[in-house]
Order: C-alpha cells, then structure tokens, then sequence
C-alpha cells in the first residue's frame, strides 16, 4: 500500500535507544535497581558451573561478504524487501532460513539508489531464504501489501521478536506498540503477545495474548534448552535496561508460564526479577561451549558501537563479561545501530553469525540511501585467549 514518507523508522531507533518507554514503563521500575549489574544466582538445589567464565576471551570479527552481497543485490533490485530491522532467523524445514524483520521497506528502488517519496512501508514481514535465493512474504496482495500482522486496533502497530518452529507451527512473539497522545513521540509500548503462522504458507494461524502484567516485552530471545523453553525479555526504563527471563515447559510457549526471581522460579509474572542492566531490547542468548553465550549491543552508553559478549554458566546467568565481539564501524552523524544477536543456526564451530541494525535519526536519508537501513551480517570467531 502506498503511504506518506513514514516517521516510524525514527521511532524504532529511539525505542531501541531507550528514548521512548511503554504505556506501563512504571509497573515495573519501583523494584528496579537504580544502578549497577544486578545479577541472578543458581537455582536452588543446582550448582552451575562451567569453563567459560573461569577462561579469557578474544574475538575477531570481519563482514560476513555472503549474506551481506545476497541481502544487498536482493535490496537494491527492488522485486521486494529492500530494507528492514530487527533481523531475527528461524531455520524450517526443506532447507528454508527464515528472516523476520519488523519495520519494513518494500521496493521499488531508483536507479540511483534512492527511494520513492510514496515507498510501501510495512510493520513486520519475512525473507524465506533457499540457498541464494530470497522471497519476500507480507500480508496483503501483491498490489496492497500489508504488515503480516497488522494492528487489530487504531493508533497501534506490531513490531516482532523472536520466533522459534515447532512441530506444527512456526510461532514469534510479537509487541503491540500504542499511540496515546497526538505528539510524533507520544506512543509507547502496551502488550505482548503470540503469533502462530503456518510454516508452510506462513499465514497467521492464531494471535494469543501473552503475559505483559509486569511491564516487560517478552519478546528479546528465545531459547530451547533441556525440557523447557526459556523466553528472555526486556524491561525498559528509558536509559537503563534490564534482562528479565521467563520459561515454559515443553515447545509451546502458550502454556504456564515461569518467572525467574533471582532465587528460583514462580508463577507470578510481577515476580520476575531483572538478571542485569546494560542489554538492547534485542539479544540473545545461546548455548555455547558448556555454558551460555550473552550478545548485546552494550547500553550503557547511548547509541553505543559496542557489541559485548557474555559468558555464564546458566540461562538465568549471572553473565560476567568476556570480551568485545564487534566495532560497529557505521555510527556517528545521524547514523546510528542497535539490537545486535546471533544465529545460532548459522553458527560453525566458533565462528558466530551476528547482525546489527543500521538506521538514520534523519528518516530522508533513508529516501535518500537504500543502503542504510539493512541489517549488517557479521562473522565473529570467539576463542579462549592465548596465554
């Protein structure tokens, strides 16, 4: 659907950088702590140890050329997708990367790299990647494309988090942001929820409403480990950030929930107690060596270029810093990145395959560039240190 020169992408990056908090951003911040890295200790009864936080890290990193010459050839057609953030993967089945993106630019693309004033901007859509081929999926027609989730009320949108396939089901958390005042800025985030696509045909198949009583967006990672599903969060204060942790038993993430409280689990979600500060609204954390890896852009500093890694021993951590993974060399001016994670399903070995989002605080550079805002695919390799 064409549609004015939008102002969201603006929006994305200021609720990435904490500029812009929810509608219930309060239920949560009297338990907050004010400062510090607040972090969880073993559950009770368990004593987790492993090598990783006993061991020094070094990382090197280098633009992954694959992706990044597939991603850019595709985006500077102009046939679909030709920019988007958020970035989350999902492998399926027949060989099929799924990437979700949240807001979305369609084609097409001017010759010179530019874009048309009257774009096609979605919410939320999918790559479907087989080998070097992609597919751009998005709910509408070909000629009126829409979000694949579209709001189910006005003055509301959806942007995605993570997802995870199942057996029947390719199922992704999404968060229902909500305008509450006529300013460009007045607009915050207001629910969770589930939504069930076919993972064949990826039409929607169900939306469920999730757990949002606590004011944290449940929708950072997702994480299968054992017989349970870990769903990890973000309850966002603005400047300071806090990682939260939830779980279910079994795949679907329908069921019961579990809240991590920092000394066990409970079934009271304003249970849930923050793990540490400093993380994006976007991260993950996933197995690695016999322990778990922690990567996020560092939030301690406002539009930081730092990509930290983590090591704990843990799902709920505590995560003691390892090393630096990534510079990003984008930021400054009105450029600016955020939410960084990894791909577990790409990884090989030690080599991990993360990306980041680029975007401009000057949504006409976004007219101006198409190059800008896409996600930056990026090969880190993280090694004990030599010595």
């Amino acid at each position: 659907m064409r549609r004015p020169r939008p102002f969201r992408p603006a929006i994305a990056i200021l609720a990435a950088a904490g500029l812009v908090g929810s509608l219930s951003a309060s239920a949560g911040a009297a338990d907050s702590p004010s400062a510090g890295n607040v972090t969880g200790r073993a559950e009770p009864g368990v004593e987790a140890t492993c090598s990783l936080t006993e061991t020094g890290w070094e990382a090197t990193s280098r633009a992954e050329t694959g992706r990044t010459e597939l991603f850019e050839a595709y985006g500077n057609s102009g046939v679909g997708w030709t920019g988007g953030d958020s970035t989350y993967s999902v492998e399926l089945d027949r060989g099929r990367t799924l990437w979700l993106f949240s807001d979305t630019f369609l084609g097409p693309v001017d010759d010179d790299l530019t874009r048309p004033a009257d774009t096609p901007f979605l919410n939320n859509s999918f790559i479907e990647q087989r080998g070097d081929s992609l597919r751009t999926i998005t709910g509408g027609t070909a000629d009126e494309p829409e979000s694949l989730v579209p709001p189910d009320k006005p003055d509301t949108w959806n942007w995605l988090g993570a997802g995870m396939a199942t057996p029947r089901s390719l199922d992704v958390m999404f968060l229902e942001f909500e305008k509450f005042g006529p300013g460009m800025w007045d607009f915050g985030w207001s629910a969770n929820k589930l939504v069930r696509f076919d993972p064949r045909t990826y039409a929607v198949r169900d939306v469920v409403p999730m757990p949002s009583e606590s004011g944290v967006q449940w929708a950072s990672w997702i994480e299968r480990v054992g017989p349970h599903t870990y769903i990890y969060g973000v309850d966002d204060q603005g400047a300071t950030k806090y990682m939260h942790l939830a779980r279910v038993t079994g795949r679907d993430l329908a069921d019961a929930w579990e809240y991590w409280t920092g000394d066990g689990w409970s079934s009271e979600e304003t249970d849930s107690a923050p793990i540490m500060d400093g993380v994006a609204n976007e991260y993950s954390v996933t197995r690695f060596r016999d322990g778990y890896l922690l990567v996020t852009q560092d939030t301690h500093e406002l539009f930081s270029s730092t990509i930290a890694g983590y090591v704990g021993c843990s799902p709920w951590g505590p995560f003691t810093s390892a090393t630096t993974l990534h510079d990003m060399p984008e930021v400054g001016g009105n450029i600016i990145t955020y939410n960084a994670h990894e791909h577990p399903g790409q990884r090989r070995g030690d080599r991990l395959l993360i990306t980041y989002n680029v975007n401009s605080l000057d949504s006409d550079d976004l007219y101006d560039d198409v190059t800008i805002y896409r996600p930056r695919f990026v090969e880190v390799e993280l090694v004990p240190a030599a010595g």
